[in-house]
């Protein structure tokens, strides 16, 4: 039986986000440096900081201060639970 990788997921209207480790390294620097939401919009793709803004709303706070190495880690977990 192939191994299915379970997606982590954020949605923004009708938009869903995929937190893959370059969106949280993208969130991690955001969160440590005054990176404005126009700048974050531009490296996620997004098309306004309007739609940054509900990203990060909707995020999990505990999400936005993991280290992205912790995040992978903690990943392989959750993967390896299920």
């Amino acid at each position: 039986m192939a191994e299915q990788k379970q997606r982590f997921t954020v949605k923004v209207g009708e938009k869903e986000i995929e937190l893959t480790d370059e969106v949280l390294e993208t969130l991690y620097e955001y969160v440590h440096t005054a990176m404005p939401l126009e700048k974050l919009a531009e490296k996620l793709g997004l098309e306004s900081w309007e739609e940054a803004y509900e990203f990060i709303k909707n995020i999990p706070a505990w999400i936005l201060w993991i280290p992205p190495s912790m995040w992978k880690h903690r990943r392989k977990l959750v993967q390896s639970a299920q």
